[in-house]
């Protein structure tokens, strides 16, 4: 009986042990699998100008969709863009429907909770968009407006932050959209009267729809930077990207690809 009871025990701090390993702090790394596999899934909203979209006639294009292939040729891998829906990505990296969230993704405290980031790439801010003939001139114009933003985006997060300007929309609360371009879309129809949106995206928006439409407000919700997305635990993986995003930047790669969609070089 004393053999079988401590056989029991040792059996037990076995699987007490490697539940240890993977308690959700870390997971055993997919960069090998990925390899062998062959291609990397990217995760993306395809409407996100012009970091990730898709152009009229269907093709997938932007500056992260270039960063992404060049740096999957490196890797001697192909790469697989996933739409997906913005609100639900962490949730899609963690089923593993996907290996990376690759679109503008902001690195924020709440997300780095959920999943490992790459080294920041990007600048960003969050600002507020309004029609030209609008009397929204600063924030505290915003009391009592219609307030539009992306669901699931850390301009929503950056908004709910600002819990007191925030009870001061009309309603209470922002008008959530699943895409920045149907929040755009309904402040050119004045159906809201501002949007919160990642400034990349919208410069780039306005200067596509004519900028003499629009304003952007001087104040803002808040600066941020772009990362990657993995897994929890893919520290190999993160060590791949990031060193060939280090050397990307210095053989002047990135330049290039900032250049081509922005007139400058962008990146951080």
């Amino acid at each position: 009986m004393r053999k079988k009871y401590l056989s029991f025990i040792v059996a037990m701090l076995g699987v007490f042990l490697l539940s240890g390993c993977n308690n959700g702090k870390t997971s055993l790394d997919e960069f090998e699998n990925i390899k062998k596999r062959g291609y990397i899934i990217l995760g993306f909203d395809d409407t996100f100008v012009p970091m990730g979209f898709k152009d009229a006639s269907g093709e997938v294009v932007g500056f992260d969709i270039d960063i992404a292939k060049e740096l999957g040729r490196r890797l001697n891998l192909e790469v697989k863009f996933q739409p997906i829906d913005w609100a639900m990505k962490e949730t899609e990296l963690k089923n593993k429907n996907i290996d990376v969230i690759w679109n503008g993704y902001s690195i924020t405290e709440e997300r780095k909770e959920k999943v490992e980031f790459s080294d920041p790439y990007v600048e960003n801010r969050q600002v507020i968009i309004t029609l030209k003939d609008s009397n929204i001139n600063k924030k505290s114009d915003l009391e009592g407006k219609k307030v539009a933003v992306q669901s699931g985006s850390s301009a929503l997060d950056a908004i709910n932050k600002e819990e007191e300007l925030m009870k001061k929309f009309q309603n209470g609360k922002p008008i959530t959209f699943d895409t920045n371009n149907e929040a755009l879309m309904d402040l050119e129809s004045s159906r809201v009267d501002a949007v919160v949106a990642d400034e990349i995206l919208s410069r780039y928006y306005t200067t596509q729809r004519g900028s003499e439409k629009y304003k952007v407000l001087p104040e803002d919700f808040g600066k941020e930077q772009y990362g990657i997305g993995m897994r929890k635990g893919d520290k190999k993986f993160i060590e791949e990207i990031n060193s060939i995003l280090n050397n990307m930047k210095r053989d002047g790669t990135t330049s290039k690809i900032s250049s081509k969609w922005f007139g400058e070089d962008i990146i951080k």
